[in-house]
């Protein structure tokens, strides 16, 4: 893959409802130039507190993304009294030993990526009732510091989750931050087709118009709404 050229995504001007408007605009122009529908916007709010959050949920957005159990049990349960139709996505590496707080609390999780977990999902929506949605991530350039199934061994994760009777909605990946990503976002989006996937998370503040136009259907924004 080739080496990534600067990026050059700078955060909007503005508050970060407006920063959200015109995230959505960009994004939505590049999904339509690139054949496909404008994804869903997941604001990641792992650095933010409740008072950071709030604004954006005043002017009506809805889905939200945390990396860490615990951070997302401190927030939420109090800002989905007040907002109850929020969707919450965990984006961040999952442990096994979580998963049942993760299935209560979250209603999609980005970050299925080994056997043991898969395990610890299937046992945890058994016992609650919940189904949150989803989506296996997919290491795609092997980097040993990140979670994430390898390519190669992708099929077999799809088949010990349907084997564990859970349903698999899509595919996640974060490229790596020396290279050009759009390769990366191609390649997961052929991956999807072959296994008839249909949803697709990938791009975050710095490369989400190159993500829409290749056919994401979720994106991750966080820097660029919460400075």
């Amino acid at each position: 893959m080739k080496k990534a050229t600067p990026l050059t995504l700078s955060a909007p001007e503005g508050d970060s409802a407006e920063r959200l408007q015109a995230i959505t605009r960009r994004a939505a122009a590049s999904a339509r130039a690139g054949g496909h529908k404008p994804p869903a916007l997941i604001a990641i709010c792992k650095t933010a507190d409740a008072d950071a959050i709030r604004p954006l949920l005043i002017a009506g957005h809805r889905l939200f993304g945390e990396n860490r159990v615990q951070e997302a049990q401190a927030k939420w349960p109090a800002l989905r009294a007040e907002f109850p139709d929020v969707e919450l996505h965990m984006v961040g590496q999952l442990q096994s030993n979580k998963a049942a707080e993760a299935v209560q609390l979250f209603d999609a999780i980005h970050s299925v990526d080994r056997p043991s977990l898969i395990a610890a999902l299937a046992r945890a929506i058994a016992g609650s009732g919940r189904r949150p949605t989803l989506f296996i991530q997919v290491n795609l350039a092997g980097e040993t510091q990140k979670g994430g199934v390898t390519v190669e061994d992708l099929p077999a994760l799809l088949e010990r989750a349907a084997d564990a009777g859970l349903t698999i909605s899509g595919l996640m990946t974060v490229p790596p931050a020396d290279q050009e990503p759009s390769p990366w976002f191609a390649l997961l989006a052929k991956l999807s087709r072959r296994h008839k996937l249909p949803l697709l998370s990938m791009g975050m503040s710095g490369d989400y118009d190159i993500a829409a136009a290749l056919g994401a259907t979720h994106i991750r924004i966080g820097s660029a709404l919460f400075k």
